[in-house]
């Protein structure tokens, strides 16, 4: 597949694992939409269940228009492979499994995704698993929470829709002190604007399905391994024979072959294809995304019907700094939190919206808004939901590409029905 490090990203997301030689010339990858692969020989079969061959075999194990779009992704995180997935629930459940047996813990940070406090907390602890929930900002809280238990450290690039960020560089360093991995959900960020791996971290995972696409139509997940992590043996006695097997990319394969092709949670073909459309414009899209943020914030800010603003572009912004340093200049990304009078404004605001729209998605190319507290979180309790910085009154704008006067037009007409 083609590679060139030379070239610079917005390049390399265009031209990254392009093969048109091999696919008879075509500059958009085949879709290989069939269940299994034919092969010459019985000893070939037999070499590609062994593992001397990588030859396709079964769609659930491998195939090639999902290996083309792991190639691409792992090459612009700087990683050393990568397993596309279902979904990013799938990514982040077979990481997790990989490393996880019953009586093991593992530290992440307060402010996650609802499906992943769902299954770190209530999921896992059915199998005797402990997430210890802790300030992802706080790397002494991080270090305090370390058990001989732990088995890894979990973080989001941008908590969501808590928009804190966490200095990775920082808690990689006390990770590896203590022989663990670091795990990065790099979701809301993209390499675009963050390449966890190059901060120090171990493994980075993707739901493909929002910025990486920027669709809306492809549902997708990704385990990307930088394959630097030792695998020290007193914290994981049962990597010995992926070890020996793959090397540097032995948690990959127990992530493949533990998990992913046991689990059934095969990406689609098709959704790989539309995946990799998407690919082609990260680079531009995410440019907007950003521009067209800023905007909305500079908009919002001048709007007395918006009671405060989360984004960590804001100077006043606790996570401000880290984000500057850590996303290289290059923006601070396409979402945002708001504050309105409470949850019957929010309501009003939302319901009086014409271009935006309301849906529980975001990284789409379109504008998309959702009151979190009534919708994704209405089965949580008000403590948890505080703790998870969930209030009446927030509402979370994922910013898209539309025209920006449009974008800010629509908002304002909302605003003045309030």
């Amino acid at each position: 597949m083609k590679k060139n490090d030379s070239y610079r990203f917005q390049t390399r997301v265009i031209h990254d694992a392009q093969s048109p030689d091999e696919w008879r010339g075509a500059t958009l990858t085949p879709i290989y939409q069939t269940v299994s692969h034919q092969h010459p020989t019985a000893e070939n079969l037999s070499d590609t269940f062994a593992g001397k061959k990588t030859d396709n075999i079964y769609m659930r194990l491998t195939n090639p228009t999902n290996s083309v779009l792991e190639e691409k992704i792992s090459a612009l995180e700087g990683g050393a492979g990568a397993v596309v997935m279902s979904s990013g629930m799938a990514a982040i459940t077979n990481a997790c499994m990989a490393l996880l047996r019953a009586g093991d813990e593992f530290v992440c940070g307060n402010s996650l995704f609802l499906s992943t406090y769902i299954l770190f907390t209530n999921i896992f602890k059915k199998y005797d698993i402990t997430a210890r929930l802790v300030e992802p900002t706080d790397v002494g809280a991080i270090e305090a929470a370390i058990n001989d238990k732990t088995r890894f450290i979990y973080l989001e690039t941008i908590g969501n829709p808590k928009m804190d960020v966490p200095d990775i560089s920082q808690v990689a360093k006390l990770a590896h002190k203590h022989d663990l991995p670091l795990i990065v959900d790099n979701t809301l960020a993209t390499p675009y604007l963050c390449r966890p791996l190059e901060l120090g971290a171990d493994v980075i995972i993707h739901s493909t399905t929002k910025y990486l696409s920027g669709h809306g139509n492809a549902p997708g997940g990704v385990v990307i391994d930088g394959g630097t992590f030792s695998w020290p043996e007193k914290r994981f006695p049962d990597f010995k024979p992926f070890i020996d097997r793959k090397g540097p990319l032995a948690f990959l394969d127990k992530v493949w072959r533990e998990h992913h092709i046991n689990f059934g949670t095969t990406q689609a073909p098709l959704h790989s294809f539309l995946t990799q459309l998407g690919l082609d414009t990260l680079a531009i899209r995410m440019e907007r995304h950003i521009e067209n943020t800023e905007g909305v914030v500079e908009f919002l800010n001048s709007r007395s019907e918006v009671s405060w603003i989360n984004y960590p572009g804001l100077k006043d912004n606790p996570s401000h700094d880290v984000a500057k340093k850590q996303f290289d200049g290059n923006g601070f990304g396409g979402m945002m939190a708001i504050g309105l009078k409470d949850q019957a404004a929010c309501f009003k605001f939302i319901n009086s919206l014409k271009l935006i729209y309301h849906l529980a998605n975001l990284g789409d190319c379109k504008t998309l808004v959702i009151h979190p507290y009534s919708s994704q979180y209405i089965s949580f309790d008000d403590p948890t939901r505080l703790s998870l910085s969930i209030t009446p009154d927030l509402v979370r704008l994922s910013v898209g590409i539309e025209a920006i006067e449009d974008i800010c037009e629509d908002l304002g007409q909302a605003l003045d029905s309030l």
